[in-house]
Protein backbone atom coordinates (compact mmCIF):
# COMPACT_ATOMS: atom_id res chain seq x y z
CA UNK A 1 0.00 0.00 0.00
CA UNK A 2 2.83 2.41 0.85
CA UNK A 3 4.39 1.79 -2.55
CA UNK A 4 1.09 2.63 -4.24
CA UNK A 5 0.68 5.85 -2.23
CA UNK A 6 4.28 6.82 -3.00
CA UNK A 7 3.77 6.08 -6.72
CA UNK A 8 0.57 8.17 -6.84
CA UNK A 9 2.25 11.00 -4.90
CA UNK A 10 5.26 10.93 -7.24
CA UNK A 11 3.03 10.90 -10.34
CA UNK A 12 1.03 13.86 -9.01
CA UNK A 13 4.26 15.70 -8.27
CA UNK A 14 5.47 15.16 -11.84
CA UNK A 15 2.12 16.22 -13.30
CA UNK A 16 2.05 19.33 -11.12
CA UNK A 17 5.55 20.30 -12.23
CA UNK A 18 4.66 19.69 -15.88
CA UNK A 19 1.51 21.80 -15.50
CA UNK A 20 3.46 24.59 -13.79
CA UNK A 21 6.03 24.56 -16.60
CA UNK A 22 3.29 25.01 -19.23
CA UNK A 23 2.87 28.78 -19.11
CA UNK A 24 1.01 29.15 -22.41
CA UNK A 25 3.92 30.97 -24.03
CA UNK A 26 4.43 33.47 -21.20
CA UNK A 27 7.99 34.29 -20.22
CA UNK A 28 9.58 36.10 -17.32
CA UNK A 29 13.14 37.34 -17.70
CA UNK A 30 15.08 38.55 -14.66
CA UNK A 31 16.43 41.97 -15.63
CA UNK A 32 18.27 42.47 -12.36
CA UNK A 33 18.53 40.75 -8.98
CA UNK A 34 21.19 42.17 -6.69
CA UNK A 35 22.00 43.83 -3.39
CA UNK A 36 24.59 46.09 -5.02
CA UNK A 37 24.10 49.38 -6.89
CA UNK A 38 25.63 49.92 -10.33
CA UNK A 39 28.74 51.57 -8.86
CA UNK A 40 29.57 48.47 -6.79
CA UNK A 41 28.35 49.66 -3.39
CA UNK A 42 26.07 47.60 -1.16
CA UNK A 43 22.49 48.82 -1.01
CA UNK A 44 21.41 50.12 2.41
CA UNK A 45 19.12 48.21 4.76
CA UNK A 46 15.41 48.84 4.34
CA UNK A 47 13.94 51.26 6.83
CA UNK A 48 11.20 50.32 9.23
CA UNK A 49 7.65 51.54 9.07
CA UNK A 50 5.08 51.79 6.34
CA UNK A 51 6.48 51.43 2.80
CA UNK A 52 5.59 53.69 -0.10
CA UNK A 53 6.36 52.59 -3.66
CA UNK A 54 6.65 55.31 -6.31
CA UNK A 55 6.90 54.45 -10.00
CA UNK A 56 7.95 57.20 -12.40
CA UNK A 57 8.24 57.28 -16.16
CA UNK A 58 10.94 59.84 -16.87
CA UNK A 59 11.53 61.33 -20.34
CA UNK A 60 14.90 62.96 -20.97
CA UNK A 61 15.14 64.95 -24.22
CA UNK A 62 18.01 64.24 -26.61
CA UNK A 63 21.11 66.23 -25.73
CA UNK A 64 19.92 67.22 -22.25
CA UNK A 65 21.48 66.76 -18.83
CA UNK A 66 19.78 66.30 -15.48
CA UNK A 67 20.90 68.35 -12.47
CA UNK A 68 23.20 66.84 -9.84
CA UNK A 69 21.01 64.93 -7.37
CA UNK A 70 20.83 61.96 -5.03
CA UNK A 71 18.18 59.47 -3.92
CA UNK A 72 17.67 58.59 -0.26
CA UNK A 73 15.77 55.40 -1.11
CA UNK A 74 16.57 52.22 -3.00
CA UNK A 75 15.46 52.46 -6.61
CA UNK A 76 15.85 50.59 -9.86
CA UNK A 77 14.70 51.10 -13.40
CA UNK A 78 14.62 49.93 -16.98
CA UNK A 79 15.54 52.16 -19.90
CA UNK A 80 12.66 51.78 -22.36
CA UNK A 81 14.13 53.76 -25.24
CA UNK A 82 17.13 55.85 -26.17
CA UNK A 83 20.39 55.90 -24.31
CA UNK A 84 21.42 57.33 -20.97
CA UNK A 85 24.76 58.00 -19.31
CA UNK A 86 24.84 58.18 -15.50
CA UNK A 87 27.82 59.86 -13.84
CA UNK A 88 28.61 60.07 -10.12
CA UNK A 89 30.24 63.08 -8.51
CA UNK A 90 33.47 61.06 -8.21
CA UNK A 91 33.30 60.31 -11.97
CA UNK A 92 32.08 56.71 -12.08
CA UNK A 93 30.19 56.23 -15.35
CA UNK A 94 27.43 53.87 -16.46
CA UNK A 95 26.14 53.84 -20.04
CA UNK A 96 22.69 52.38 -20.63
CA UNK A 97 20.97 51.38 -23.85
CA UNK A 98 17.28 50.62 -24.38
CA UNK A 99 16.21 47.45 -22.60
CA UNK A 100 18.96 47.57 -19.98
CA UNK A 101 18.26 47.84 -16.25
CA UNK A 102 19.89 49.92 -13.55
CA UNK A 103 20.04 49.50 -9.78
CA UNK A 104 20.63 53.12 -8.87
CA UNK A 105 23.10 54.52 -6.37
CA UNK A 106 21.67 55.58 -2.99
CA UNK A 107 22.81 58.73 -1.14
CA UNK A 108 25.43 59.39 -3.82
CA UNK A 109 25.45 62.61 -5.87
CA UNK A 110 25.07 61.84 -9.57
CA UNK A 111 23.43 63.05 -12.75
CA UNK A 112 22.25 61.59 -16.02
CA UNK A 113 22.61 62.85 -19.53
CA UNK A 114 21.16 61.81 -22.84
CA UNK A 115 23.94 62.00 -25.40
CA UNK A 116 21.77 60.37 -28.05
CA UNK A 117 19.64 61.79 -30.85
CA UNK A 118 16.30 60.55 -29.49
CA UNK A 119 14.54 61.01 -26.14
CA UNK A 120 15.48 58.55 -23.41
CA UNK A 121 12.56 57.08 -21.49
CA UNK A 122 13.08 55.18 -18.27
CA UNK A 123 10.68 53.61 -15.77
CA UNK A 124 12.05 53.86 -12.22
CA UNK A 125 10.68 52.12 -9.11
CA UNK A 126 11.45 53.80 -5.76
CA UNK A 127 11.06 51.88 -2.47
CA UNK A 128 10.56 54.67 0.04
CA UNK A 129 8.40 55.70 2.96
CA UNK A 130 5.61 58.27 3.27
CA UNK A 131 7.03 61.77 3.71
CA UNK A 132 10.54 60.81 2.58
CA UNK A 133 11.68 62.63 -0.56
CA UNK A 134 12.97 60.27 -3.21
CA UNK A 135 15.24 62.86 -4.84
CA UNK A 136 17.28 65.75 -3.44
CA UNK A 137 18.94 68.22 -5.80
CA UNK A 138 22.36 69.62 -4.97
CA UNK A 139 22.27 73.39 -4.88
CA UNK A 140 24.24 75.08 -7.63
CA UNK A 141 26.88 77.56 -6.56
CA UNK A 142 25.29 80.98 -6.86
CA UNK A 143 27.41 84.11 -6.95
CA UNK A 144 24.74 86.41 -5.57
CA UNK A 145 24.76 87.65 -1.98
CA UNK A 146 20.95 87.51 -1.88
CA UNK A 147 20.89 83.77 -2.55
CA UNK A 148 19.86 81.33 0.14
CA UNK A 149 21.43 77.90 -0.20
CA UNK A 150 19.91 74.57 0.70
CA UNK A 151 19.05 71.38 -1.03
CA UNK A 152 15.74 71.20 -2.80
CA UNK A 153 13.77 67.98 -2.54
CA UNK A 154 11.01 66.69 -4.72
CA UNK A 155 8.86 63.64 -5.18
CA UNK A 156 10.51 63.07 -8.53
Amino acid sequence: MRKLIFAVYFALLLLTNAWAADTHGLAADVLSKTGISWDGRNLPEYGSGKPEITILKISIPAGSELPLHKHSVINAGVLLSGELTVITEDNKILRLKAGESIVEVVNTWHYGKNEGNTPAEIIVFYAGAPGTPITTYKPSPVHSSSSQGGAESTGR
